[in-house]
């Protein structure tokens, strides 16, 4: 299947994805920035300090 016959099968998304006000852009930023860290420490730290590392000091 190409690229366009995939878009063409959800059509409905990629309308609402072109039309509506509100993204999830942040939201994929955070997460971006979660999995680069978890992969840094892959194998070399505890939960305990991932932990610490993406949690937000308060």
């Amino acid at each position: 299947m190409s690229f366009a016959q995939g878009l063409c099968l959800d059509l409905d998304a990629v309308t609402a994805g072109l039309t509506l006000p509100w993204s999830s852009g942040i939201v994929e930023g955070h997460v971006n920035r979660i999995k680069t860290i978890k992969r840094a420490m892959y194998g070399r730290a505890s939960f305990r300090l991932l932990r610490t590392r993406i949690l937000p000091r308060s």
